[in-house]
């Protein structure tokens, strides 16, 4: 039974964020300060003897794995991306106004954020709520999500075992959700920040959230 450790970092700020986009699939370019942020989480987890490092296949995420390795002083390690991993994908709301977006969804509840509608509802339940709603139904559902992030699992313990240490940068809501599934003592309704740090335990088919949305940076 495959035992390791992963280390979930959320990626560095990027433009979107700033402009409080839908960011999912969609993809804008890391800020100075996000570069700033991605440095500063490899150089406080320069001691971590991770095996392997990992991200989504968004460029946000590649560029925040390479600076995270680079602050770390490990720029020659390898990395793989990973495209299960990836953010969940909004399908007609990619790029749209956050705010919008989510006052469309969470209408019933007259919510504007999706800090505001988990008060009310699972984040499972979002996933459902975007997919009816889009016109072109092409937003992931719950189902189809977790189909894509369960096959990162199995691969990730097809690959590592005897204790080992991953770091994987991934994204916002992924977090959120693997956290609710694994860990619902957890609370989400308040996202990670980016350069923060979700760590869980996997024991075979056991995975224990240990800590959620650790921030290493100021």
């Amino acid at each position: 039974m495959s035992q390791f450790s992963i280390y979930f970092v959320r990626h560095g700020q990027t433009i979107f964020n700033v402009f409080n986009r839908m960011q999912g699939w969609s993809d804008s370019p890391l800020t100075d300060q996000g570069k700033k942020t991605a440095k500063q989480v490899g150089q406080e987890l320069a001691q971590v003897n991770f095996s392997h490092y990992y991200s989504s296949d968004s460029k946000r995420a590649m560029d925040t794995a390479q600076l995270i390795k680079a602050g770390a002083g490990k720029a020659d390690a390898e990395l793989t991306t990973l495209p299960s991993f990836r953010e969940e994908f909004y399908g007609y709301y990619e790029g749209d106004d956050s705010s919008r977006t989510w006052s469309l969804v969470g209408k019933e509840y007259g919510v504007t954020s999706l800090h505001e509608l988990l008060d009310h509802i699972s984040i499972e339940r979002t996933k459902d709520l975007m997919h009816e709603l889009d016109p072109f139904h092409e937003a992931e559902n719950n189902q189809t999500y977790w189909e894509r992030v369960n096959h990162g699992f199995d691969y990730l313990k097809a690959h590592h075992d005897s204790h080992e240490k991953i770091l994987i940068v991934t994204h916002g809501t992924t977090i959120r959700s693997i956290v609710s599934h694994f860990g619902p003592e957890f609370d989400i309704s308040q996202g990670p920040k980016n350069g923060s740090v979700t760590r869980l335990d996997i024991d075979g088919d056991q995975v224990k959230v240990l800590s959620y949305a650790e921030e290493l940076t100021e």
